[in-house]
Protein backbone atom coordinates (compact mmCIF):
# COMPACT_ATOMS: atom_id res chain seq x y z
CA UNK A 1 0.00 0.00 0.00
CA UNK A 2 1.43 3.43 -0.92
CA UNK A 3 2.36 5.58 2.06
CA UNK A 4 0.81 8.97 2.83
CA UNK A 5 3.88 10.21 4.68
CA UNK A 6 7.64 9.95 4.25
CA UNK A 7 9.82 10.78 7.25
CA UNK A 8 13.33 11.54 6.00
CA UNK A 9 15.93 10.96 8.69
CA UNK A 10 15.26 8.23 11.25
CA UNK A 11 17.03 9.64 14.27
CA UNK A 12 15.94 11.48 17.40
CA UNK A 13 13.56 13.74 15.46
CA UNK A 14 12.25 11.40 12.80
CA UNK A 15 11.41 8.31 14.83
CA UNK A 16 9.03 10.01 17.32
CA UNK A 17 7.29 11.76 14.43
CA UNK A 18 6.89 8.46 12.61
CA UNK A 19 5.59 6.89 15.81
CA UNK A 20 2.96 9.62 16.23
CA UNK A 21 1.92 9.33 12.58
CA UNK A 22 1.51 5.55 12.75
CA UNK A 23 -0.51 5.90 15.96
CA UNK A 24 -2.78 8.35 14.11
CA UNK A 25 -3.39 5.80 11.37
CA UNK A 26 -1.20 7.45 8.73
CA UNK A 27 0.57 5.08 6.35
CA UNK A 28 4.19 6.00 6.95
CA UNK A 29 7.49 5.18 5.31
CA UNK A 30 10.79 6.08 6.92
CA UNK A 31 13.70 6.96 4.63
CA UNK A 32 17.32 6.93 5.71
CA UNK A 33 20.50 6.42 3.71
CA UNK A 34 22.20 4.68 6.64
CA UNK A 35 21.99 0.92 5.98
CA UNK A 36 22.58 0.22 9.67
CA UNK A 37 19.50 2.23 10.65
CA UNK A 38 17.45 0.37 8.06
CA UNK A 39 18.69 -3.01 9.28
CA UNK A 40 18.08 -2.21 12.95
CA UNK A 41 14.57 -0.90 12.33
CA UNK A 42 13.65 -3.80 10.06
CA UNK A 43 14.72 -6.16 12.84
CA UNK A 44 12.56 -4.33 15.38
CA UNK A 45 15.40 -2.55 17.15
CA UNK A 46 16.04 1.15 17.67
CA UNK A 47 19.03 2.56 15.75
CA UNK A 48 19.68 5.45 18.16
CA UNK A 49 20.17 5.40 21.91
CA UNK A 50 17.69 7.23 24.08
CA UNK A 51 14.98 7.43 21.43
CA UNK A 52 12.22 4.85 21.06
CA UNK A 53 12.42 1.44 22.67
CA UNK A 54 12.52 -1.85 20.78
CA UNK A 55 8.89 -2.48 21.77
CA UNK A 56 7.96 0.95 20.35
CA UNK A 57 9.61 0.02 17.05
CA UNK A 58 7.87 -3.35 16.91
CA UNK A 59 4.49 -1.69 17.48
CA UNK A 60 5.23 0.75 14.68
CA UNK A 61 6.14 -2.07 12.30
CA UNK A 62 2.98 -3.96 13.17
CA UNK A 63 1.06 -0.74 12.56
CA UNK A 64 2.35 -0.51 8.99
CA UNK A 65 5.55 1.53 9.35
CA UNK A 66 8.08 0.68 6.61
CA UNK A 67 11.75 1.70 6.82
CA UNK A 68 13.48 2.02 3.45
CA UNK A 69 16.64 3.20 1.72
CA UNK A 70 14.89 3.41 -1.66
CA UNK A 71 14.41 6.96 -3.00
CA UNK A 72 11.54 5.81 -5.18
CA UNK A 73 9.34 5.69 -2.08
CA UNK A 74 9.70 9.46 -1.72
CA UNK A 75 7.78 10.05 -4.93
CA UNK A 76 4.68 8.20 -3.74
CA UNK A 77 3.65 10.27 -0.73
CA UNK A 78 1.52 13.35 -0.16
CA UNK A 79 3.62 14.67 2.70
CA UNK A 80 7.39 14.51 3.29
CA UNK A 81 9.02 15.69 6.51
CA UNK A 82 12.78 16.29 6.65
CA UNK A 83 14.16 15.43 10.11
CA UNK A 84 17.85 15.43 9.24
CA UNK A 85 20.41 16.08 12.00
CA UNK A 86 22.15 19.47 12.11
CA UNK A 87 25.16 19.00 14.40
CA UNK A 88 27.46 21.82 15.40
CA UNK A 89 30.46 22.18 13.11
CA UNK A 90 34.01 23.12 14.15
CA UNK A 91 33.10 26.82 13.88
CA UNK A 92 30.04 26.26 16.14
CA UNK A 93 27.58 26.86 13.29
CA UNK A 94 24.98 24.25 12.46
CA UNK A 95 26.01 21.81 9.73
CA UNK A 96 23.22 21.74 7.13
CA UNK A 97 24.83 19.04 5.01
CA UNK A 98 22.35 16.32 5.95
CA UNK A 99 19.43 18.63 5.11
CA UNK A 100 21.00 19.24 1.71
CA UNK A 101 21.35 15.51 1.07
CA UNK A 102 17.73 14.92 2.11
CA UNK A 103 16.52 17.78 -0.09
CA UNK A 104 18.33 16.46 -3.15
CA UNK A 105 17.00 12.94 -2.61
CA UNK A 106 13.46 14.26 -2.24
CA UNK A 107 13.70 16.74 -5.13
CA UNK A 108 14.59 13.96 -7.58
CA UNK A 109 11.22 12.32 -6.84
CA UNK A 110 9.08 15.31 -5.84
CA UNK A 111 5.59 15.37 -7.33
CA UNK A 112 3.22 18.33 -7.70
CA UNK A 113 0.91 19.04 -4.75
CA UNK A 114 3.25 17.39 -2.23
CA UNK A 115 3.61 19.08 1.15
CA UNK A 116 7.25 19.33 2.23
CA UNK A 117 8.03 20.12 5.87
CA UNK A 118 11.30 20.78 7.65
CA UNK A 119 11.67 20.03 11.39
CA UNK A 120 15.45 20.13 11.84
CA UNK A 121 16.98 22.84 14.05
CA UNK A 122 18.21 25.52 11.64
CA UNK A 123 19.14 29.22 11.57
CA UNK A 124 16.35 31.55 10.42
CA UNK A 125 16.16 31.77 6.63
CA UNK A 126 17.16 28.15 5.99
CA UNK A 127 13.79 27.04 4.63
CA UNK A 128 13.61 29.84 2.07
CA UNK A 129 17.27 30.42 1.24
CA UNK A 130 18.72 26.93 1.43
CA UNK A 131 16.03 24.24 1.25
CA UNK A 132 13.70 25.87 -1.29
CA UNK A 133 16.35 26.40 -4.04
CA UNK A 134 17.51 22.78 -3.69
CA UNK A 135 13.97 21.46 -4.03
CA UNK A 136 13.14 23.72 -6.98
CA UNK A 137 16.39 23.05 -8.83
CA UNK A 138 16.15 19.29 -8.39
CA UNK A 139 12.48 18.95 -9.24
CA UNK A 140 11.77 21.71 -11.75
CA UNK A 141 8.76 22.66 -9.60
CA UNK A 142 8.02 25.98 -7.90
CA UNK A 143 7.56 26.16 -4.15
CA UNK A 144 4.31 27.76 -3.11
CA UNK A 145 2.83 27.11 -6.54
CA UNK A 146 3.51 23.48 -7.45
CA UNK A 147 4.25 22.14 -3.97
CA UNK A 148 3.74 23.32 -0.41
CA UNK A 149 6.71 24.14 1.84
CA UNK A 150 6.72 24.96 5.55
CA UNK A 151 8.89 24.85 8.65
CA UNK A 152 7.77 23.40 11.98
CA UNK A 153 10.27 23.26 14.85
CA UNK A 154 10.51 19.98 16.70
CA UNK A 155 9.45 20.19 20.35
CA UNK A 156 10.44 16.80 21.64
CA UNK A 157 11.26 16.27 25.30
CA UNK A 158 12.52 12.67 25.58
CA UNK A 159 11.31 10.88 28.67
CA UNK A 160 8.61 13.46 29.43
CA UNK A 161 5.42 11.54 30.16
CA UNK A 162 3.28 14.63 30.67
CA UNK A 163 4.00 16.56 27.49
CA UNK A 164 3.87 14.07 24.62
CA UNK A 165 3.46 14.59 20.90
CA UNK A 166 -0.34 14.75 20.99
CA UNK A 167 -0.66 17.49 23.62
CA UNK A 168 2.33 19.65 22.65
CA UNK A 169 1.33 22.59 20.40
CA UNK A 170 2.94 22.58 16.96
CA UNK A 171 4.23 25.84 15.46
CA UNK A 172 4.00 26.11 11.66
CA UNK A 173 5.24 28.73 9.22
CA UNK A 174 4.55 28.23 5.51
CA UNK A 175 6.06 29.80 2.42
CA UNK A 176 2.54 31.02 1.54
CA UNK A 177 -0.76 31.03 3.46
CA UNK A 178 -1.78 27.95 1.47
CA UNK A 179 1.44 26.22 2.49
CA UNK A 180 0.71 26.99 6.13
CA UNK A 181 -2.79 25.57 5.89
CA UNK A 182 -1.58 22.42 4.17
CA UNK A 183 0.97 21.89 6.94
CA UNK A 184 -1.67 22.64 9.57
CA UNK A 185 -3.97 20.02 8.07
CA UNK A 186 -1.22 17.41 8.40
CA UNK A 187 -0.11 18.27 11.93
CA UNK A 188 -3.71 18.63 13.03
CA UNK A 189 -3.92 14.85 12.72
CA UNK A 190 -1.07 14.41 15.21
CA UNK A 191 -1.50 17.11 17.85
CA UNK A 192 -4.30 18.88 19.68
CA UNK A 193 -3.18 22.41 18.83
CA UNK A 194 -1.55 24.04 15.82
CA UNK A 195 -0.04 27.52 16.09
CA UNK A 196 0.37 29.45 12.84
CA UNK A 197 3.45 31.68 12.53
CA UNK A 198 3.60 34.53 10.04
CA UNK A 199 6.09 32.63 7.90
CA UNK A 200 9.03 30.19 7.90
CA UNK A 201 11.48 32.64 9.46
CA UNK A 202 9.21 33.30 12.43
CA UNK A 203 8.78 29.56 12.94
CA UNK A 204 12.55 29.00 12.65
CA UNK A 205 13.26 31.84 15.09
CA UNK A 206 10.78 30.30 17.53
CA UNK A 207 13.09 27.29 17.82
CA UNK A 208 16.11 29.57 18.25
CA UNK A 209 14.37 31.47 21.05
CA UNK A 210 13.22 28.34 22.84
CA UNK A 211 16.66 26.72 22.73
CA UNK A 212 18.56 29.87 23.67
CA UNK A 213 16.12 30.54 26.52
CA UNK A 214 17.10 27.21 28.06
CA UNK A 215 20.84 27.76 27.64
CA UNK A 216 20.84 31.36 28.91
CA UNK A 217 18.86 30.47 32.03
CA UNK A 218 21.02 27.43 32.75
CA UNK A 219 24.07 29.68 32.41
CA UNK A 220 22.59 32.12 34.91
CA UNK A 221 21.98 29.42 37.51
CA UNK A 222 25.39 27.86 36.82
CA UNK A 223 27.02 31.20 37.62
CA UNK A 224 24.88 31.42 40.73
CA UNK A 225 26.11 27.96 41.77
CA UNK A 226 29.75 29.06 41.67
CA UNK A 227 28.99 32.30 43.49
CA UNK A 228 26.89 30.62 46.17
CA UNK A 229 29.57 28.00 46.82
CA UNK A 230 32.16 30.74 47.29
CA UNK A 231 29.85 32.62 49.69
CA UNK A 232 28.78 29.53 51.62
CA UNK A 233 25.16 29.88 50.49
CA UNK A 234 22.96 26.85 49.77
CA UNK A 235 21.80 27.57 46.20
CA UNK A 236 19.42 24.63 46.19
CA UNK A 237 17.55 26.13 49.13
CA UNK A 238 17.56 29.50 47.34
CA UNK A 239 15.94 27.90 44.28
CA UNK A 240 13.40 26.09 46.49
CA UNK A 241 12.38 29.40 47.98
CA UNK A 242 12.44 31.38 44.73
CA UNK A 243 10.20 28.94 42.86
CA UNK A 244 7.37 29.69 45.29
CA UNK A 245 7.00 33.07 43.57
CA UNK A 246 3.82 32.67 41.47
CA UNK A 247 4.90 35.09 38.74
CA UNK A 248 8.03 36.29 36.95
CA UNK A 249 10.21 33.29 37.84
CA UNK A 250 10.83 29.88 36.30
CA UNK A 251 13.20 27.52 38.15
CA UNK A 252 16.31 26.20 36.41
CA UNK A 253 18.93 24.10 38.16
CA UNK A 254 22.71 23.99 37.75
CA UNK A 255 24.69 20.98 36.65
CA UNK A 256 28.05 19.77 35.37
CA UNK A 257 27.34 21.01 31.84
CA UNK A 258 24.57 21.23 29.26
CA UNK A 259 23.83 18.19 27.12
CA UNK A 260 21.14 17.24 24.66
CA UNK A 261 20.39 17.79 20.99
CA UNK A 262 19.34 21.44 21.17
CA UNK A 263 22.49 23.48 20.55
CA UNK A 264 22.36 27.24 21.20
CA UNK A 265 22.10 29.14 17.95
CA UNK A 266 23.38 32.61 17.11
CA UNK A 267 21.38 33.68 14.03
CA UNK A 268 23.65 36.69 13.55
CA UNK A 269 25.87 34.53 11.35
CA UNK A 270 24.20 32.74 8.46
CA UNK A 271 26.93 31.17 6.29
CA UNK A 272 24.75 30.73 3.19
CA UNK A 273 23.16 34.21 3.21
CA UNK A 274 25.06 37.26 1.96
CA UNK A 275 22.51 39.50 3.67
CA UNK A 276 23.57 38.39 7.14
CA UNK A 277 22.58 41.13 9.60
CA UNK A 278 25.82 40.59 11.54
CA UNK A 279 24.37 41.29 14.99
CA UNK A 280 25.58 38.46 17.23
CA UNK A 281 23.55 37.53 20.29
CA UNK A 282 26.12 38.43 22.92
CA UNK A 283 24.10 36.94 25.75
CA UNK A 284 23.92 33.59 23.95
CA UNK A 285 27.67 33.59 23.35
CA UNK A 286 28.32 34.42 26.99
CA UNK A 287 25.90 31.72 28.14
CA UNK A 288 27.69 29.17 26.00
CA UNK A 289 31.02 30.26 27.46
CA UNK A 290 29.69 29.90 31.02
CA UNK A 291 28.12 26.50 30.39
CA UNK A 292 31.26 25.25 28.64
CA UNK A 293 33.23 26.07 31.81
CA UNK A 294 31.14 23.86 34.07
CA UNK A 295 32.99 20.56 33.41
CA UNK A 296 36.23 22.29 34.41
CA UNK A 297 34.56 23.67 37.52
CA UNK A 298 33.50 20.13 38.46
CA UNK A 299 37.13 19.01 38.04
CA UNK A 300 38.23 21.88 40.29
CA UNK A 301 35.72 20.87 42.96
CA UNK A 302 36.87 17.23 42.72
CA UNK A 303 40.50 18.24 43.19
CA UNK A 304 39.67 20.51 46.13
CA UNK A 305 37.60 17.85 47.91
CA UNK A 306 40.30 15.24 47.50
CA UNK A 307 42.96 17.66 48.68
CA UNK A 308 40.92 18.54 51.77
CA UNK A 309 40.91 14.84 52.63
CA UNK A 310 44.65 14.43 52.14
CA UNK A 311 44.53 12.97 48.64
CA UNK A 312 45.47 14.15 45.16
CA UNK A 313 43.69 13.57 41.88
CA UNK A 314 46.67 11.60 40.59
CA UNK A 315 46.13 8.01 41.55
CA UNK A 316 42.68 8.67 43.06
CA UNK A 317 39.90 6.20 42.34
CA UNK A 318 36.95 8.26 41.09
CA UNK A 319 33.52 6.80 40.37
CA UNK A 320 31.23 8.72 37.99
CA UNK A 321 27.50 8.09 38.39
CA UNK A 322 25.20 8.72 35.43
CA UNK A 323 26.90 9.43 32.11
CA UNK A 324 23.81 10.33 30.03
CA UNK A 325 22.66 13.88 29.34
CA UNK A 326 19.21 13.37 30.85
CA UNK A 327 17.89 11.25 33.74
CA UNK A 328 16.40 7.84 33.03
CA UNK A 329 17.45 7.79 29.37
CA UNK A 330 20.34 6.10 27.57
CA UNK A 331 21.05 9.11 25.35
CA UNK A 332 24.59 10.46 25.81
CA UNK A 333 24.35 13.34 23.30
CA UNK A 334 26.68 16.16 24.43
CA UNK A 335 26.77 14.79 27.98
CA UNK A 336 29.48 16.52 30.03
CA UNK A 337 30.47 13.16 31.55
CA UNK A 338 32.92 12.34 28.77
CA UNK A 339 34.81 15.64 29.05
CA UNK A 340 34.95 15.32 32.83
CA UNK A 341 36.27 11.76 32.59
CA UNK A 342 38.85 12.79 30.00
CA UNK A 343 40.17 15.66 32.12
CA UNK A 344 40.36 13.49 35.24
CA UNK A 345 42.22 10.77 33.35
CA UNK A 346 44.68 13.37 32.06
CA UNK A 347 45.33 14.31 35.68
CA UNK A 348 46.15 10.69 36.52
CA UNK A 349 42.90 9.58 38.16
CA UNK A 350 41.58 6.02 37.87
CA UNK A 351 38.07 6.38 36.48
CA UNK A 352 35.16 3.98 36.83
CA UNK A 353 31.49 4.56 36.13
CA UNK A 354 28.01 3.31 36.86
CA UNK A 355 24.88 3.95 34.82
CA UNK A 356 21.85 1.63 34.71
CA UNK A 357 21.14 2.72 31.13
CA UNK A 358 24.67 2.47 29.69
CA UNK A 359 26.29 -0.96 29.74
CA UNK A 360 29.38 0.02 27.75
CA UNK A 361 31.04 3.42 27.95
CA UNK A 362 34.19 4.53 26.18
CA UNK A 363 36.40 7.56 26.55
CA UNK A 364 38.98 8.16 23.80
CA UNK A 365 37.86 4.85 22.32
CA UNK A 366 38.99 3.05 25.46
CA UNK A 367 36.48 1.15 27.64
CA UNK A 368 35.86 2.62 31.09
CA UNK A 369 35.40 -0.01 33.84
CA UNK A 370 31.74 -0.35 34.81
CA UNK A 371 30.83 -0.96 38.45
CA UNK A 372 28.68 -4.05 38.92
CA UNK A 373 27.86 -3.31 42.56
CA UNK A 374 27.13 0.38 43.07
CA UNK A 375 27.50 0.46 46.86
CA UNK A 376 30.65 -1.63 46.80
CA UNK A 377 32.21 0.60 44.13
CA UNK A 378 31.24 3.80 46.00
CA UNK A 379 32.70 2.52 49.27
CA UNK A 380 36.02 1.67 47.63
CA UNK A 381 36.29 4.87 45.55
CA UNK A 382 38.15 7.86 46.95
CA UNK A 383 35.51 10.12 45.39
CA UNK A 384 32.08 9.46 43.92
CA UNK A 385 30.62 12.10 41.60
CA UNK A 386 26.91 12.16 40.76
CA UNK A 387 26.67 13.57 37.23
CA UNK A 388 23.13 12.43 36.42
CA UNK A 389 20.33 11.61 38.83
CA UNK A 390 18.65 8.45 37.57
CA UNK A 391 15.60 7.53 39.61
CA UNK A 392 17.04 4.10 40.44
CA UNK A 393 19.75 5.68 42.58
CA UNK A 394 19.12 5.56 46.32
CA UNK A 395 21.07 8.70 47.11
CA UNK A 396 20.57 8.57 50.86
CA UNK A 397 21.99 5.05 50.96
CA UNK A 398 24.72 6.05 48.56
CA UNK A 399 25.74 9.00 50.73
CA UNK A 400 26.22 6.60 53.64
CA UNK A 401 28.34 4.15 51.64
CA UNK A 402 30.52 6.61 49.71
CA UNK A 403 33.78 7.79 51.23
CA UNK A 404 33.31 11.18 49.61
CA UNK A 405 30.34 12.23 47.45
CA UNK A 406 30.06 15.26 45.15
CA UNK A 407 26.50 15.86 43.99
CA UNK A 408 26.39 18.03 40.85
CA UNK A 409 22.58 17.83 40.60
CA UNK A 410 21.47 18.84 44.09
CA UNK A 411 19.57 15.57 44.39
CA UNK A 412 20.94 14.28 47.70
CA UNK A 413 19.33 15.15 51.04
CA UNK A 414 20.66 18.36 52.58
CA UNK A 415 23.92 17.72 54.38
CA UNK A 416 24.35 14.22 52.98
CA UNK A 417 26.92 15.17 50.35
CA UNK A 418 28.97 18.02 48.96
CA UNK A 419 26.80 19.86 46.43
CA UNK A 420 27.93 21.73 43.33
Amino acid sequence: MPADLAVIGLGHLGLPLAQAAVAAGIQTVGYDTDPRAFAELSAGRTPVEGSLTASDIRRMLSGGFRPTTNQVELGRVRTAVICAPTPLGPDRTLDLGAIGDAARALAARLRPHTTVLLESAVPPGTTENYLLPLLEEGSGLRGGRDFHLAYSPSRLDPGNRTHVYANTPKVIGGLTPACTESAAAFYGRLTDKVVRARGPREAEMTKVLETNFRHVNIALVNEMAVLCHDLGVDLWDVIRCAETKPFGFQPFRPGPGVGGHGAPVDPGFLPYNSRTPGHPLRMVSLAQEINDRMPQYVIQRCATLLNEHGKSVRGARILLLGVTYKPDLADQEASPAREIATRLMDMGAQIGYHDPHVLDWRVRELPVPRADSLYEAASSADLTVLLQHHRTYDLQGLAVKAQLLLDTRGATPAGAAHRL
